[in-house]
């Protein structure tokens, strides 16, 4: 035996320089921005981009003072920065004006020596914690519905079905001053029965889920929306051509997504804006974004985001917190019962439900999971 064959060979390959600092910066997960003395953009990264809501070219052509108002703290930390030549945090940052509207934002400002009055600024979304307290109450609030249904359904139906039956023997048999009364007693009956099957959709049934290409189940709500509510206000849509198929069932998402266009266009008439309203369908692929399964050490993967955006007159404030709950509504005839059902639906899929909300925008965007390798792995 030679002694070459005793022994390993080992290959050592000549380190790969380092990317530079600009592509370090590009590839984070949390939004970072260069601002010149001016507060002229140098550099945003991706998740800048999409914390801003703008491209990097719009940008770059753009000062901070574009976006934000002039009483902004965010201002007042640049000087800061810049004055005592030192990093600066700050927590739960509001940003509000007619272009950017966020909250609880953590910024870290740190000067750049390398060029005079350039600062770097780090922002931390909180809205993300925020959202997840958020889904745990959207569960609970579809839970009290479920079991309000189930009441209903058992000790109600029943005896109601009687007290119609009962009103339609008298309704032959008494004057007809009276049979008024009957036919009153038959529609209400009949007004509490519509109720309670329409509550009786949050009972607690497993869903059957499979592929589903969500550009068609959206196609065939615009369909469904612009021969109906929506025929006088245009649907516009935005989609990302290689999104994969959404882990669900077809007939919820195309509930829940109607549901949401229904709300936007009828937020729209109600505004008054109907001339130039407008709604818009976006899909977009997103890294990032995990939930945990409730009794579970499992995190469900949810890349796949569906926007619904309408240009109507947003949400009331005092609505906002309690939007999902069962009987809420900002709606003379509404029931309150659909948004408590998109919260279900979309909590029964493992998703999450995001709402964003101003005077001439308002958005909910539905994060769902993608099928799975093998989908034996989401039973």
């Amino acid at each position: 035996m030679s002694n070459r064959s005793m022994f390993a060979v080992v290959t050592r390959s000549e380190p790969r320089p380092m990317p530079d600092s600009m592509a370090i910066l590009s590839a984070l997960a949390v939004p970072v921005l260069v601002l010149a003395y001016d507060n002229t953009f140098r550099f945003v990264n991706q998740a800048a981009e999409q914390f801003l809501g703008l491209s990097s070219s719009q940008l770059l052509a753009m000062r901070m003072s574009d976006l934000l108002t002039p009483d902004s703290p965010l201002f007042a930390l640049l000087a800061q920065v810049r004055d005592a030549d030192v990093t600066i945090s700050d927590h739960a940052m509001s940003f509000d004006s007619p272009r950017l509207r966020k909250h609880s934002i953590t910024v870290q400002g740190s000067p750049l020596h390398e060029e005079s009055g350039c600062v770097v600024l780090v922002m931390q979304d909180a809205s993300a914690a925020r959202t997840l307290d958020r889904q745990l109450t959207f569960r609970s609030a579809a839970r009290s519905v479920t079991g309000m249904a189930a009441i209903l359904a058992h000790e109600v139906k029943n005896p109601l079905s009687g007290i119609r039956g009962a009103a339609q023997l008298l309704e032959a048999s008494v004057s007809e001053a009276d049979q008024e009364l009957t036919v009153l007693i038959r529609e209400e009956a009949d007004r509490i029965r519509d109720l309670v099957e329409r509550m009786e959709i949050f009972g607690e049934k497993p869903i059957e889920r499979g592929p589903v290409n969500i550009h068609r189940v959206l196609e065939r709500v615009r369909l469904l929306a612009q021969a109906g509510f929506a025929a006088r206000i245009p649907v516009r849509e935005i989609y990302d051509p290689s999104l994969p198929s959404v882990f669900g069932n077809r007939d919820q998402l195309v509930q829940v997504i109607l549901n949401l266009v229904k709300n936007a266009a009828e937020a729209i008439a109600s505004g008054g804006s109907l001339a130039n309203g407008e709604i818009i369908l976006i899909t977009a692929y997103q890294h990032g974004m995990r939930l945990a399964i409730s009794g579970t050490d499992q995190r469900m993967h949810l890349p796949l985001v569906v926007t619904v955006r309408d240009n109507g007159p947003g949400i009331p404030d005092d609505i906002m917190p309690h939007l999902f709950d069962p009987f809420v509504t900002s709606k003379p005839t509404g029931s309150g019962l659909g948004l408590a059902l998109v919260a279900k639906i979309i909590s029964d899929h493992g998703g999450l439900v995001e709402v964003d909300s101003r005077p001439g925008r308002t958005e909910f965007r539905l994060h769902l999971p993608m099928l799975p390798d093998d989908p034996a792995d989401a039973l």
